[in-house]
């Protein structure tokens, strides 16, 4: 078990909280979209403060590539967090430079001070040893509540993590007691639904939960390399040819697996994506050649809806089609549906699951939304994220 903040005494301690600050922004008018992120961090914050610590913020914002770019600073996101908190927010706009140097001397206890993008400076994503050394100067203690980026290796997430005493905040916590409960001890019937465009992503996932899963829905663009394998007719359809041999022994492997694959058996399809034409639906295995799937049709909806049902615990991880587009959204918008309204627990995972789940507008019903789509992947295939491995256990403390 991984220390967490309530395991150390943060009294009159200066706290480098590394969070997820990447919120969706509109570039343009420098407005957030979405502070779910910011709000999800709420109560480690609160936590600290109470607790009279000086808390320094850091997160990155977007793909700056190295260079400082405002309109990937941090500044309006600490601006949205002084409204958020009862505490004083201060924003310092380098990172290991003069001005957050000055602003964190200046503290209170309980009082927070957000740093500059992380991103701004390259040595961040290199997990460069001297910058991590810089950021860790900075504090007494390092705690780790970004879930959304424990799946790197970076300076901020695992670097500094070697330099200082650490622990975990509330958000990781969760988001790993959910998780390890999904794969070691759900309420059965556990039923995963599985999308997104390309089966590499999932294949690690497939695998891991052939033998943990009772049923695994597939939809999105990686079920067609699926059908593919089996013999179907999928015209134009997004299928990854190298995998089409690992598909069919997915398929086969299922047969004396506990879990059972499930795949579509209708698409509604169009000529190419930006097509002006009316879509048109087929069966899944006889798509003419001239058409690509693009969602899954009202009778695939219906058959994984009845599995989602009576499931004790559902998994969704990655929308059922091109969701993005309205034409194209139905499926994925209806299984959000259906997830939402399931009686079992509900999980789904970060990225364009999470994505399609707000905008379809059914998040507030679904029992765990994560926060992180690459973190909470890696932990359904079964494998450890370096950000959390780096910070000591409980135990060792003993």
């Amino acid at each position: 078990m991984k220390r967490t903040i309530k395991d150390i005494d943060v009294a009159g301690k200066k706290i480098l909280l590394r969070l997820d600050f990447n919120v969706p922004m509109n570039t343009k008018t420098g407005n957030i979209t979405d502070l779910t992120r910011v709000l999800e961090s709420l109560p480690t914050i609160t936590y600290l403060s109470e607790h009279k610590a000086k808390i320094i913020i850091c997160s990155h914002l977007g793909r700056p590539n190295g260079i400082r770019d405002e309109r990937y600073s941090l500044a309006p996101v600490a601006q949205a967090l002084a409204k958020l908190i009862k505490c004083k927010v201060s924003f310092a706009n380098d990172t290991i430079g003069e001005d957050a140097k000055a602003k964190i001397s200046a503290m209170e206890d309980g009082e927070v001070v957000v740093i500059e993008n992380l991103r701004f400076d390259s040595r961040e994503e290199q997990n460069d040893p001297e910058f991590a050394k810089s950021l860790a100067s900075l504090a007494d203690i390092y705690v780790n509540d970004a879930f959304g980026t424990c799946h790197r290796k970076h300076a901020s997430t695992y670097g500094v993590a070697k330099l200082l005493p650490n622990a975990i905040g509330f958000l990781i916590n969760k988001e790993l007691k959910v998780i390890s409960r999904i794969l070691s001890n759900p309420d059965r019937p556990l039923v995963a639904v599985l999308g997104g465009a390309k089966i590499k992503d999932k294949i690690p996932v497939i695998e891991n939960l052939l033998d943990k899963a009772d049923t695994i829905l597939i939809g999105g663009g990686m079920a067609y390399t699926f059908i593919k394998a089996l013999g179907g007719e999928v015209g134009n359809s997004l299928v990854d040819e190298e995998k089409l041999s690992l598909a069919k022994e997915y398929i086969e492997k299922s047969k004396n697996s506990r879990a059972e694959i499930v795949l579509p058996i209708d698409n509604i399809c169009n000529l190419d994506i930006d097509s002006s034409e009316k879509p048109k639906k087929f069966v899944s295995t006889k798509i003419d050649p001239n058409y690509m799937g693009l969602d899954i049709g009202p009778k695939t909806v219906k058959l994984f809806k009845s599995y989602i049902k009576r499931a004790g615990t559902v998994v969704w991880n990655g929308p059922m089609g091109v969701f993005e587009n309205p034409l194209y959204a139905k499926g994925t918008n209806k299984i959000a549906k259906y997830v939402a309204k399931s009686k079992g627990f509900s999980f789904v995972g970060g990225g364009d699951s999470a994505s399609a789940v707000v905008k379809s507008g059914y998040s507030k019903k679904i029992d765990h939304l994560s926060t992180g789509g690459g973190a909470s992947l890696m932990l359904l295939e079964g494998k450890s994220l370096p950000g959390v491995d780096i910070i000591e256990d409980i135990e060792e403390q003993k």
